[in-house]
């Protein structure tokens, strides 16, 4: 866990590649896909399957060790409509069944705006950008609002860095990309990609390796 100070607050950035507000007690992810293996296999593409499943134990893991009290999803909760397969939809209930007591608010994003929201049973508040919450004010999409508006922190474009040498030698690591007055958050979940945003004078990058966070 390591402490950053952002927009005015202090924000505890997890190797886990999430984010804890730990003044509110909440927990920020962002770009969960839940069922994105699923939605392949729907098409026909051979995903195994396993990334649901894994991407919501980590979650556990997470709420579990900060204590949080509140989750808040930073967009696309779901991949596409097809990520309500059974087998995910049983997968959601039984983790929330875990954590009956855990306030889950979605800021919808758009595979949201497509899938809809996550049904009633599973007791998650959808809402759509921007939330706000302390000093932040959070949405899906990478926005600059009026500054007295407060600081943005978003997801969407699931950000990382690349390090090595050349061609295979190369590798895409998630970060964390902090910029004047837009932060954004890698994607949470485990069957995702990576874009390298444009780094501008005193951004700060956190990369995800080994279980760590490195400044970069």
């Amino acid at each position: 866990m390591h402490s950053v100070e952002v927009g005015g607050a202090w924000l505890q950035l997890l190797a886990e590649r999430a984010a804890f507000m730990a003044d509110e007690g909440t927990l920020l992810v962002a770009d969960i896909h839940v069922g994105k293996d699923a939605s392949f296999r729907g098409l026909g593409v051979p995903v195994p399957p396993g990334a649901t499943e894994s991407t919501l134990d980590r979650l556990s893991r997470v709420v579990g060790d900060t204590q949080a009290r509140r989750l808040v999803v930073l967009g696309d909760f779901w991949h596409s409509s097809r990520s309500r397969a059974p087998e995910v939809l049983a997968a959601l209930a039984n983790w929330r069944e875990r954590h009956a007591a855990l306030q889950v608010t979605l800021v919808r994003g758009n595979h949201d705006q497509r899938a809809g929201d996550p049904p009633a049973g599973l007791g998650i508040r959808a809402c759509d950008a921007p939330l706000a919450l302390g000093p932040y004010r959070l949405v899906h999409e990478p926005e600059t609002l009026p500054q007295d508006e407060g600081y943005v922190l978003a997801g969407h474009v699931h950000p990382c860095v690349v390090v090595g040498g050349r061609g295979f030698d190369r590798l895409r690591l998630p970060c964390f990309h902090f910029g004047e007055r837009v932060g954004v958050l890698p994607a949470f979940g485990e069957f995702t990609g990576g874009h390298v945003l444009p780094r501008e004078p005193g951004d700060r990058v956190f990369a995800v390796a080994d279980g760590r966070l490195h400044a970069v």
